[in-house]
């Protein structure tokens, strides 16, 4: 059985060159934006910046949650980190899962000291945090000065894991108890099998505010795990290596039950599909794998750049649809096309 720092580095491996991509798609592309050829604007009056959590950022983009635990994981923290106060994003952490077993593990996430402006997103899995009180969970998130905390949802990730969870009772109840009592805004993420319609109405009666989609379409934990331990999950991979929704399914689901804060993640690698999961509801966009590319094939000013690419692309998405900022994005005159027209109707 693998331990956890082990893992760890197994996932940063695999994300980075492994053949673990979902085989179908976001279905981003079927989110057509009605161009604009008066558009009465100068790119210069395009304002993409968000409020987040009480923080600004100056584009609705969050390097997403991706990894933590060892010193590999300390030195991407720190560069990307970096880049999020450099820039003006916001940066979400990988599970501190590691924490709980290993305190000294705190290291790798400790991102304050390159990044003290910076919104920073917490991160544990729901079947742990279910597991602790909230005391427990309240020094979790001070041990990194986190600004809010991620309860992550990962049924598929951990059935394909020889020595993952199997019991997943008690995880709305742990969220609402959170969502009361933890001080911090709690957000429910998924980890690339998206939020359905029924799970998106269960969690907003439940009270809970802010949600991760995470959805389909991006890098599928299942293949990851399967990639692992190929001799002992290869058939359970492959079989459900493309379980999940598609993240433009799951924006448009939470969208539908009003949250207070959408964050589209899943397969998103360029700034018109963050415009168009904008335009489906997100309030922000989560960008994990390809970001993790760019800083392993150009190191920093290669992750930087390709980030600003996606910033660029979005303000021209903005301009081209008449949208002078976010708010008037989530309102551009937009057409859904098949198959997602089928998901979402």
């Amino acid at each position: 059985m693998a331990d956890i720092a082990s893992r760890k580095q197994d996932h940063l491996d695999l994300t980075i060159s492994g053949d673990v991509g979902f085989r179908k798609t976001h279905l981003l592309e079927c989110v057509e934006l009605l161009h604009d050829a008066l558009p009465e604007l100068s790119l210069d009056e395009v304002d993409t910046r968000a409020e987040l959590f009480g923080k600004e950022l100056r584009a609705p983009i969050i390097i997403a949650a991706m990894t933590g635990g060892n010193e590999r994981a300390r030195a991407i923290n720190l560069a990307l980190a970096s880049i999020a106060e450099e820039c003006g994003y916001g940066f979400g952490l990988g599970s501190q899962r590691p924490m709980l077993t290993n305190p000294d593990e705190a290291g790798s996430y400790s991102i304050r000291g390159v990044a003290p402006k910076t919104l920073v997103l917490g991160n544990l899995g729901g079947v742990q945090a279910s597991k602790l009180n909230t005391s427990a969970l309240v020094a979790l998130g001070k041990a990194i000065s986190a600004d809010c905390i991620c309860i992550h949802l990962n049924p598929a990730m951990e059935l394909i894991q020889p020595e993952g969870d199997r019991d997943f009772r008690g995880i709305l109840a742990t969220l609402e108890r959170l969502n009361r009592d933890l001080g911090l805004p709690v957000i429910v993420k998924e980890t690339g099998c998206g939020i359905s319609r029924s799970v998106a109405r269960r969690l907003k009666h439940a009270g809970l505010r802010h949600v991760d989609v995470s959805g389909a379409g991006g890098t599928s934990w299942v293949a990851v795990e399967s990639a692992r331990l190929p001799d002992q999950s290869e058939n359970l991979g492959q079989t459900f290596r493309d379980w999940g929704i598609p993240t433009a399914a799951s924006v448009a689901y939470c969208s539908a039950e009003g949250f207070d804060t959408i964050i589209a993640t899943g397969g998103i690698k360029t700034g018109l599909e963050c415009a168009k999961a904008i335009a489906l509801g997100a309030h922000a966009v989560g960008i994990a794998r390809p970001v993790l590319k760019a800083f392993h094939d150009g190191g920093r000013q290669g992750a930087m750049t390709y980030l600003l690419r996606i910033e660029g692309e979005l303000r021209m998405a903005m301009l081209l649809t008449g949208a002078r900022n976010l708010d008037a994005l989530r309102s551009v005159d937009r057409r859904i096309m098949h198959p997602l027209s089928d998901w979402v109707a």
